[in-house]
Parts: structure tokens; sequence; C-alpha cells
């Protein structure tokens, strides 16, 4: 059979920007699916995706005008059902046969061309037919409505079409932006299917402004984005949209010099592609009066309120100059430009209009005004989480750094929510914590206070940096500590794919500090210590299921590192392991251990040695010498005598993967000992001693990681 490939556009009013790449995949992706599930496409044919602001569109390569005709098997009924005594065909059969368009005029010859086969502890009749193939334009009309029905459409309008029969009248119509044209083109042959009111042509619509012709015809399917280009002024490929603008804006930040380069934002670009049809970036500038606000702000307002992309120097600097993309090209960009610039001015104004209001008042005076603000209607103001989050992170500053560090941090802590309360953060919510440190640097505050305020929210997604100093670190950790725990206590506790609070994101935070910034902490006593700042009424102890919480986020974290389950249980699981920030180099020496000959062995008889432990109950890591009778246990004594102190040194000294594999010479003598020795021997005293020569070797093998969990 003769292939052609196939071309499909849904030509509509503009389309949610912040959604267009992902609709488009969707549109082509299921249409293709539907396409190749009928037969119409092979597994293999090419799909190429096409979205702009006002089109979805889908090219197939090596589609078929009819899909060939298919041998189909159909279980009927069991034979005891569909055919009496004597073997000839019940009413029930004839009836079943009948339904399916089998020619049931000879009941016998029917009967004779159906097949039996066990089906189960019965045996069934089977009908055998030939299924004809899709037409292209059956299968297509049914693969449209399917891809036009799982589109991911954030909000679905509604809109009237009039009616193309002859009595005048009105539609409704359910999309998310009203449709104006449909294309489906099968090389040159237009397939007549319908959608949303629309039946399908081989004409479109190009640029609002800069089509050359209007409509544009499409001759063929494979000359779509060609045409389009061409006569249209539209590119209609996201992905290349896309390259285009990132071509033109290093270009233009080339020729400002000095470095220049545009702000790195992947979501800006995106969103920007899909509000033009063919990107057009002009270069602008603003008064350099404005850049004694703080840059943050000003790339801010130009990125979320204009789509503009801010240029900073070598340095990392803010500059006066910012790129528009836009989606006309005259040939006089002067108004264009002029309009762009006079859109900004106002908006950088108000910026530096609160900057400066905010900076009439200290971040100290802003404390009091913490009290009026409802943080959760549970868990009380704001004002009360400071004072929370302050005596957690004196706390643990004291721990981690004596008096001064404590001081510093309950300072920080105190002053770390006051830039909510400011203009700037009223008008710029993501600028909280950014804005408390410029204030807190006016206030005449220490670098490291300053710094601990505007990095207190840190790490604030997954690869984001953690915070600059210990100050930092201490009010950070306090204030996700004080989140988890005030969440978990009033029972907001994530389920599936909900996490309202973000407490994934602030578990994983706790992690990182701790593993990445070695902080000597153990986990489960800070979750406990976080407790004991909440009034009892007010939160239960959740401590339990937090600890759990968090366990499974730092499994995770290490997970997503490289390392195996194995692995990562058993260094997380080691016995007495204290705090999490020794676990990266317990890792690598799991991994080492893991890679020697001995390990599956030492593992193996490790987890051993672990149940004969449970079973025994309390056992003291004492041996007598004098009850050690038979040879082999006498040999891994002296064996466990050298080789136990020195891995021990290894430990202390912090060496991990020389201590364990210091202990991969104890395989010989500890397989002998299992083949050998009777542990519960009926002497009790002989049980005791060996139970107890066992518990020494436990506790050696497990300082380092739980080997049990390498076990196979």
């Amino acid at each position: 059979m003769t292939t052609q490939n196939l071309l499909v556009e849904l030509f509509v009013e503009e389309l949610p920007p912040k959604a267009l790449n992902k609709l488009g995949a969707a549109f082509s992706n299921v249409l293709a699916e539907q396409l190749k599930a009928q037969g119409l496409a092979a597994a293999d044919a090419v799909v190429t995706a096409f979205a702009s602001p006002r089109r979805l569109a889908a090219h197939v390569t090596g589609v078929l005008a009819q899909g060939a005709d298919k041998a189909v098997q159909q279980k009927l009924m069991p034979v005891a059902v569909g055919l009496d005594a004597a073997g000839n065909a019940t009413p029930a059969l004839l009836k079943k046969l009948q339904a399916l368009g089998a020619d049931v005029s000879d009941p016998a010859a029917a009967v004779a061309a159906l097949k039996r086969a066990p089906d189960g502890k019965a045996e069934a009749l089977f009908y055998d037919s030939i299924v004809k193939g899709a037409s292209l334009q059956a299968g297509l009309q049914k693969a449209l409505e399917e891809a036009l029905a799982k589109l991911p459409i954030p909000k679905v309008m509604q809109y009237q079409l009039e009616t193309d029969c002859e009595l005048p009248g009105w539609s409704s119509v359910n999309f998310v932006r009203p449709a104006h044209s449909l294309i489906a083109l099968h090389g040159f042959t237009v397939v007549p299917v319908k959608a949303l009111g629309l039946t399908a042509g081989n004409s479109t619509q190009g640029h609002r402004f800069e089509a050359q012709v209007s409509p544009v015809v499409l001759p063929h399917a494979d000359q779509y984005d060609e045409v389009l280009k061409r006569e249209g002024s539209v590119i209609a490929s996201f992905a290349e949209r896309r390259a285009e603008i990132v071509r033109q804006l290093n270009a233009a930040a080339a020729k400002v010099g000095n470095g220049a380069r545009p702000i790195d934002d992947e979501a800006l670009l995106d969103e920007v592609t899909a509000l033009v049809e063919r990107p057009n970036v002009l270069t602008c500038q603003f008064e350099t009066e404005f850049l004694g606000v703080p840059q943050e702000c000003l790339i801010l307002t130009m990125k979320a309120n204009q789509k503009y992309f801010p240029l900073i120097d070598a340095s990392g600097k803010l500059t006066n100059r910012f790129l528009v993309v836009s989606n006309i090209s005259p040939d006089d960009a002067s108004l264009v430009i002029g309009g762009n610039e006079r859109v900004v001015r106002p908006r950088l104004a108000d910026a530096k209009f609160f900057f400066d209001q905010d900076r009439k008042k200290t971040l100290e005076s802003r404390v009091e005004g913490l009290s009026k603000v409802v943080y959760h209607n549970k868990l009380g103001t704001q004002g009360e989480r400071m004072a929370r989050v302050c005596a957690i992170a004196k706390a643990i500053g004291q721990q981690v750094g004596g008096d001064a560090l404590a001081q510093q941090a309950e300072q920080a802590a105190r002053l770390a929510k006051t830039d909510l309360l400011t203009d700037m953060v009223g008008e710029f919510p993501e600028l909280q914590g950014i804005m408390g440190g410029y204030y807190a640097r006016h206030d005449g505050l220490s670098t490291e206070v300053a710094e601990a305020i505007e990095d207190h929210y840190k790490p604030r997604f997954a690869g984001d940096d953690l915070p600059r100093n210990n100050v930092g670190l201490v009010v950070a950790l306090a204030d996700k500590l004080e989140t988890l725990v005030g969440m978990f206590g009033i029972g907001n506790v994530p389920t599936g794919d909900k996490d309202p609070f973000a407490l994934r994101r602030h578990a994983l935070g706790v992690v990182r500090m701790l593993v990445e910034a070695r902080l000597e902490l153990n986990f489960f006593e800070l979750t406990r210590q976080a407790l004991t700042v909440f009034p009892a009424a007010v939160v239960q102890d959740k401590s339990v299921e937090l600890d759990e919480f968090l366990v499974e986020r730092l499994r995770g974290y290490f997970r997503e590192a490289g390392f195996s389950i194995a692995e990562v249980d058993a260094a997380i699981f080691a016995q007495k392991l204290g705090h999490w920030s020794s676990i990266p180099a317990r890792l690598q020496a799991v991994r080492a251990f893991a890679a020697l000959p001995e390990s599956p062995a030492l593992a193996a008889a490790n987890k051993r040695i672990g149940n004969i432990l449970k079973k025994a109950g309390e056992v003291d890591a004492h041996v007598n010498p004098a009850l050690l009778k038979e040879d082999a246990e006498k040999n891994l004594h002296a064996v466990m005598q050298k080789l136990l102190p020195e891995s021990e040194a290894q430990f202390k000294a912090g060496d991990y993967t020389a201590s364990l594999q210091t202990l991969a010479a104890l395989r010989a003598p500890v397989d002998a000992f299992f083949d050998d020795v009777m542990v519960n021997a009926e002497e009790m005293d002989l049980r005791l001693n060996r139970q107890g020569l066992l518990k020494s070797l436990h506790v050696a093998m497990n300082r380092v990681a739980d080997l049990s969990r390498l076990a196979a």
C-alpha cells in the first residue's frame, strides 16, 4: 500500500502562553498514537509537533489512505452453552453469530466454521473474521476527536458558532479558545474531517500584520512550515522559534558590548516563544538612576510584568539595557522601542519609590507588626511563629557555634520575616528574604545577619544554593523545622501528589543542610527540640512520623545522587549513626566494600548473625577465651582480636573505606565458624559465649554500615 504524509492544523485565537508547548506536544502525540492504533500509521512513523500562539499542528509520516484488513478471533461462549447434545447450534449461538454479521442460513456450516479451544477449565467456541481496515477519513476523525478531548487545557471556555446548515442558528462549542479553521492534508488531498464545528480544508491564516497573502493555501502536507514561513510570516515550530529568539538575544547582547548577556530564564524564554509568531529582538534602555534600586527588583518587574530580558554585565550586575522580543518587524523600530521604554519607566519608578519608602523604617520597628499577620489559623500569627523560630535557632546555634552564633541566629530569626510588611515585598512577594537582606544592611546590621535574613528561605528548590554562612544555615534549618513540626502536628501531612505547604521541599532542605553543610546535629534530637517550642494544646507529637518522612527524603536524595537502594539503606541504617554529615563517606565505603569478592558472603553472614542475636534477645558482647572449644571459634576470635582494633582505629580516624576493607579478611574464619560451630549449644555457658563472640563481630561489622542490607 502507498502512503502519504499527513498534516493536521487547528487555527484558533491566542492560546494560553504558559501551556502552549505542552498543548502542542499533547495534540500531536495523541493524534499520532490513535492513527498507529488503527493501523493507519506505522509504529515508527515520525511525528512533528507545531505550536504557535494561534495554532496547533501535527505532521505524521507514512499514513495510509486505507488501513489493512485484520484477522480477528472473538470468543463466543462455552461449548456447553453454544451447542446442544447433538452438536447443533443453540438459539443463543445463532443469535450471537447473527449479531457479528456471520451467515447463519446454514447453521451446520456456521458451526463447522467455528473453532474450539480450551478456556480455563472448560472449552469455548471462537469465531474468526476479517475486519476491514479503517479509512483515513474515519480513522482521522476518531484520532482528532481523541486528541482534542485529551488536551491538557488549563481552563475551557464556551463560545457560539454559527451553524452551516440550511436553517440559521448558533451552536455552543467548548474549547480552550475559539477555533476558526481546520486543515487536514494527506499529501495533496484534503481529508474532510470535522471538529469544533469546522470542516477541514487546506488554508489557514498567517501573521496578523505581516502575512504576504490571506489566506495561506497549503498545496501539500510536507510544505506546511515552509509555506507558512514564506507566505504567512510565521515560524510554526515552537522549538525553531525558541532557538531563533535565543540567537537574536545573544546577537543583540553582543552588540551592546562589555560582556553583556541576557538574563538566564528558561520559563521566561518558553513564555515569550509562545507569545510571538515571528520574533524580532530589539534593544531598549532606561535611566541609569534606577540602577540604585536592588537589581532583583528591577529584573523581576521587567520579567514578570513586561516579559523583557534584562541585560547583565560580565560581573553579573544589571545594566540599563534590556531586550524586547517583538512580534512585528517594522522598517523603523524606533516607535516600538520608544513605546516599550515608556511602558517600563513607571514600573521602575514604582520600585524605586517602594525601596525609598521602606528604608524610612528599620526592620526592628516592624517586628511588632508581625503579631497582626495571620500565619495559620491553628498555628497563630507570624509573630508567634517568629518567636518559635527564634527559640529553635538559638538552641541550634548554641550546639553548632556556642553563645556568639546563638545570639546572631536569634537576632536574624527575629528580623527574618519583617520584610513581609514592606511595600516592596507586598508588590513582589517573590522578593521576601532578598529585600530583608538589603534593609538589614541599610540598618547597619552585620554582614552575617544580613546574609542570614536574605538566605533563610534557602534552599528554595532542588539544586538551589545553601545559605552562605552558619548564621543563615541555623536560621534556615530552624525555619524549616518549625514548619515541618507545626504542620505535621496539626495533621497537614502530604498525601499522594498533594503537598500544599511544600513540606517535601522543606524536608529536602533540612536533609541537604545537614549533609552538605556537614552540621554535626542529630536529626532525631532536632525534631523533638523543635516540638518543645509549641504549646502542647496546639500541636500533637508526630515526631515518629516526621522522622520517617525525613529519612525517606534522605533516601531519595542519595538515590538521586546515583547510589543504589541497598547502598543507601546500608549507610543510613548503620548502628549509632549519629549525624547525617558522615553518610557520604559511609556510602563511598559501602560501594568500595560491595565491589570486593568477600562482600556477598560477609553481607549474608552479617544478616544471619543479626537474626541469631534477634532471637537471643539481650546479648553481652563479651567473650571468655577459656570457653572457646572448637578450632573454628578459636580461630575467628584470634582474627577478630587482630582486625577489630585496627578497623575501629580507622573508623575513628574517619577512614570508613579502610575500616570496612579491613573486615573483609574475616570472610574465611566466619564461613568456617558457621560450618563447624553450633551457636545455640545445649550448654548455656557455651551458648552465651558464642553469642557474645557474634555480638562483638556484629557491632564491628555494622559500625560503618548495616552490611546485611547488601545481602541478596
